[in-house]
């Protein structure tokens, strides 16, 4: 069982690098890619303790994207050194969350909300601070009962609250990830809210741009979509990735370390037969 897309409290999950990687150890899991959110600051706490275990740790980052429609996100998956392209992109993306999440909180306080930028960041002192953790805050101070319901009232796009994020350029993020040794991987397909019909279409731009691997398996889709995707991949020539997009139980408890799709164990083949060979690749 393996895990190829999780996060930490680097950036929106509920485990330190190391908490995770000792849960991962703790459940038998063979390989643990570490994916936050426009940073890779939890990368060496991550790998320092997996290091003299059996857990294979794989260095990465999820990257927002530009995009009108849906929401494009991009794995980098075995990161060797952060390059100066990707320095500078994460530090574009982290200056675009603090703006946004000033914008946020100003707009409520607007409204009559009792709520202080200074007193979020100092409950969050991260660089990779979003809306989850500005929904934690609310529940901590009652003004609503669960985070959902921040996002669902207030913080969701279309709710009063909603500020655009940030956003980083296709073709500057994947030269960025392969300039990391790394390879890009096109996380959660469907949530690029594209038709069936347009998929291949789109996805082969995405492969001619050069993105080099597809997450078809993850817990926002359903099996037979998976399933297609998968198919699909392979007609394209991208190689097939799967992933839990782990945060924690208090913050998605639907999502289960080295589960995905349909609560399905993740395969061990998704390293072993399709990351690692394309990792060696890109040495």
């Amino acid at each position: 069982m393996i895990d190829l897309h999780c996060h930490s409290t680097a950036s929106d999950g509920e485990y330190s690098p190391k908490e995770l990687v000792a849960l991962a150890i703790e459940k038998n899991i063979s390989v643990l890619a570490l994916t936050d959110h426009d940073t890779f600051d939890g990368i060496d706490e991550g790998k320092n303790a997996a290091t003299n275990s059996d857990l294979i740790f794989i260095p990465g980052i999820e990257l927002n994207i530009e995009r009108t429609r849906g929401e494009f996100h991009l794995l980098g998956l075995g990161i060797k050194e952060p390059s100066t392209s990707l320095i500078k992109i994460c530090k574009n993306l982290q200056a675009g969350r603090l703006s946004r999440n000033q914008q946020i909180i100003e707009k409520m306080q607007q409204d009559g909300f009792p709520v202080s930028y200074d007193e979020l960041i100092e409950k969050f002192p991260i660089p990779t601070l979003g809306r989850p953790h500005i929904a934690a805050y609310l529940v901590e101070k009652k003004i609503v009962k669960k985070r959902q319901l921040a996002f669902d009232k207030y913080l969701g796009k279309g709710r009063p609250y909603y500020v655009d994020r940030s956003s980083a350029n296709l073709y500057d993020a994947i030269y960025a990830i392969k300039d990391s040794g790394a390879v890009p991987v096109l996380a959660h397909p469907l949530s690029l809210y594209v038709s069936w019909g347009k998929m291949e279409e789109t996805l082969s731009e995405l492969k001619e741009a050069g993105i080099e691997g597809l997450e078809a398996w993850h817990p926002g889709t359903k099996v037979g979509e998976a399933m297609r995707l998968e198919e699909l991949a392979k007609k394209l020539g991208f190689f097939v990735t799967a992933g839990s997009d782990f945060h924690g139980p208090n913050v998605r408890a639907d999502r289960k370390l080295g589960h995905t799709t349909g609560n399905r164990k993740i395969d061990d083949k998704f390293y072993f037969e399709e990351l690692l060979p394309n990792l060696e690749k890109s040495n």
